[in-house]
């Protein structure tokens, strides 16, 4: 079975995003195609930016609070998951032009990046990180990475991590903290001087590691992974799926009849 669903580039792209706004979160309406090519562009011209995909869970976090539907306007955000696309059909009369979730967009864009990338890995459990950074490696073994922390470090410890980064910063700086925790501290702790590009990657690491196994590709072409994940870690998803995604929807068809969510 496939650990990342392969990426067509060679969609007819303007890099130019439209886009769509979600319970609150402006998200640019892109191919997949268009989304890499505007990235390696952003990489090649040393500008900073950061990402963020955006699934149910993501909006409903932000309709919820403020402070993290603020920050969220300083990153460039992708359309994650068959409940966002519901969202834009029913709000905006069609869906989004791709499903750009971080699990195989990520490991896609290292691959379709020719020239060298310096990376950075920070984030999940012990010895998962360094696992997910050969697994990139060997997908994508153009690039080189530079430092590899797990997340449970202590403050010192990620301090020193991000002072790393200022010295030697990089081109791709990858972050599995768990969604909003990791937008959160991408927006408060990540500039210009350590990496060029900054990408909240969720679940990604696990998966690269092996930690957590992804639904097999008939699953994913039906748009149902979330209920694979679900029966595999129900105590923890549980919340997230089972209550989050209903009050999604509703929240949803209040906007489009005209009512205010809560």
């Amino acid at each position: 079975m496939a650990l990342v669903t392969p990426i067509a580039t060679d969609q007819q792209d303007d890099p130019r995003p439209s886009n769509k706004v979600i319970l609150g979160v402006r998200i640019s309406d892109m191919t997949r195609g268009a989304a890499i090519k505007t990235l390696l562009a952003s990489l090649a011209a040393n500008h900073h930016r950061k990402l963020a995909f955006c699934n149910a869970h993501t909006a409903n976090s932000a309709w919820s609070d403020g402070i993290f539907q603020a920050q969220l306007t300083k990153f460039t955000v992708f359309a994650d998951g068959v409940g966002i696309d519901m969202a834009a059909k029913a709000l905006y009369g069609a869906p989004f032009a791709a499903n750009l979730n971080g699990t195989d967009f990520v490991p896609a864009l290292l691959q379709a990046a020719s020239g060298p990338l310096r990376l950075a890995l920070i984030g999940g459990k012990p010895g998962v990180a360094h696992a997910a950074a050969d697994k990139l490696l060997k997908l994508a073994p153009q690039h080189s990475i530079s430092v590899a922390m797990d997340g449970f470090g202590s403050d010192d410890d990620i301090q020193i991590f991000v002072n790393q980064l200022t010295q030697q910063p990089v081109d791709i700086l990858l972050v599995a903290m768990g969604n909003p925790k990791q937008e959160l501290w991408i927006a408060d702790n990540i500039n210009a001087r350590h990496a060029k590009l900054a990408i909240g990657v969720g679940a990604l690491f696990d998966f690269l590691a092996g930690e957590v196994t992804r639904a097999p590709n008939w699953i994913r072409s039906l748009r149902l992974e979330w209920i694979y994940r679900l029966a595999q870690e129900p105590k923890r998803l549980f919340r997230r799926y089972v209550l989050g995604n209903p009050l999604f929807l509703l929240r949803i068809a209040l906007i489009k009849y005209g009512f205010k969510p809560f």
